[in-house]
């Protein structure tokens, strides 16, 4: 059985029915592939990563393909999520000169892990794709290998090591523990914690939503019904606060990954 048919409600299952109250879980997160081309199987959170893809290439296309000195209003809006991100992100973390070749990446990569949370409200969709702990670990990766490559090429191959480790002669006697907790730190533990932190609120918070969405309609019966009025309620509470923590979560990963880009730039770490 899918995660939508086992979230689906049933139309005769409420508080004194009978039957008992299904809570969401891990089924949650499992789907079924919906269809296959080409020996690759397409679930639900595939196609929303597809079309939430498009659907950001398409807009910075329709909004920058022709720029106008007056601007339109993709234009504009355009302009002022790229300028955000420039300017309160890159510049902000890396300096006007470093950042400006990163703006960019890391632009894309704000929109793209937006987009990704945002599917958690969209009628129909209500499926956070980053929720799913693949796609965090993916987008971290890139990121790992983008810092790692930019740290060879910046340092040299004995001055990255030396930037991975904290290496400081000064240190004296307690250099050797402090090299091996900042080598592990950085290149074992530090992917990791950068995927988690955005897996771990969008995982929480749908199981959240979906939770007061489900007890909503089980206790909508009887004397039940005043409970049902709470819990939807917090169902409408929860989802505006996942339209903050959405955004939050994107503005986090961006920021974690230009400070360790600028890490990597810099001459001593």
């Amino acid at each position: 059985m899918s995660a939508d048919q086992m979230l689906a409600f049933k139309t005769d299952c409420h508080l004194f029915s009978g039957c008992g109250f299904e809570a969401p879980g891990l089924h949650s997160f499992v789907f079924e592939p919906m269809f296959t081309v080409g020996g690759i199987a397409f679930n639900k959170p595939i196609l929303l990563a597809l079309v939430g893809t498009l659907a950001i290439v398409w807009f910075f296309w329709a909004a920058f393909n022709k720029p106008k000195l007056v601007p339109g209003k993709l234009q504009m809006v355009g302009e002022a999520g790229y300028d955000f991100i420039r300017r309160g992100v890159v510049y902000e973390t890396m300096g006007k000169k470093e950042g400006e070749k990163y703006v960019p990446f890391v632009v894309a990569l704000f929109f793209f892990v937006w987009v990704m949370n945002l599917w958690a409200v969209i009628p129909l969709a209500q499926f956070p794709v980053t929720s799913i702990f693949s796609i965090p670990l993916g987008l971290a990766l890139v990121v790992y290998v983008t810092w790692v490559g930019l740290t060879f090429k910046r340092n040299g191959f004995v001055g990255a090591w030396k930037n991975f480790t904290g290496y400081d002669k000064s240190l004296g006697a307690v250099l050797p523990l402090v090299m091996l907790i900042e080598l592990f730190s950085n290149l074992l533990v530090r992917p990791f914690t950068h995927a988690v932190r955005l897996f771990a609120n969008m995982f929480a918070g749908h199981m959240l939503v979906a939770l007061f969405t489900i007890a909503s309609w089980y206790m909508l019966n009887g004397i039940g019904i005043a409970y049902s009025a709470v819990s939807f309620v917090m169902t409408v509470v929860m989802i505006a606060f996942e339209l903050f923590i959405q955004v939050i979560q994107a503005y986090v990963f961006v920021l974690l990954t230009c400070t360790y880009l600028q890490g990597a730039l810099a001459e001593e770490h």
